[in-house]
């Protein structure tokens, strides 16, 4: 067993506990320092994948600005703990079906990679020196793709549960 799986592995289950510990906690602010933690150990998954800009791109942007702004909100409108809300009754069977979507999306992605001669390796040395933006986008792209998809939906869930989270009841006033 070498010694990048076995960070893998480790930082596999970082990442899973993490997200768990962001959907299960009853703390808004508890919940976005787990996400922070999430972010930190993508970026790390991107340094394994020989992706450094990437990966401080992912610590600068995600989980220093957005995060800082998230946790200001939160703190400021005072929503640090979940009140019990009810949910609509299509909401459910959406988050199902979105979920099954974006899986067979991953399992799409996976096999058409492990299918072709494609494998993730680290990028040329060509592309380390990042000469063109173009070049720079196009193995974004290309060798990253999935990586890059699970990024963007992770942000785009924190935003929608900082919107959740923030969001006062009619009833309530």
């Amino acid at each position: 067993m070498s010694s990048d799986l076995i960070v893998f592995l480790v930082l596999s289950l970082v990442a899973i506990a993490t997200a768990l510990g962001m959907l299960f906690s009853q703390n808004a602010v508890y919940s976005a320092l787990f996400l922070v933690l999430n972010f930190v150990t993508v970026a790390i998954f991107y340094l394994l994948l020989g992706a450094p800009f990437i990966a401080m791109a992912q610590i600068t942007v995600y989980a220093g600005a957005i995060m800082v702004l998230f946790l200001f909100v939160i703190m400021l409108l005072g929503a640090e703990s979940l009140a019990p809300t009810n949910s609509l009754p299509w909401q459910k069977p959406m988050a199902i079906l979105l979920s099954v979507i974006l899986g067979v999306e991953a399992v799409y992605l996976l096999l058409n990679r492990a299918g072709s001669n494609l494998a993730v390796a680290a990028p040329d040395a060509s592309l380390n020196s990042m000469d063109s933006l173009r070049e720079m986008a196009m193995s974004l792209f290309n060798n990253f793709l999935l990586p890059f998809e699970v990024t963007s939906i992770l942000l785009l869930v924190a935003m929608m549960g900082a919107i959740v989270l923030t969001r006062q009841e009619k009833e309530a006033k």
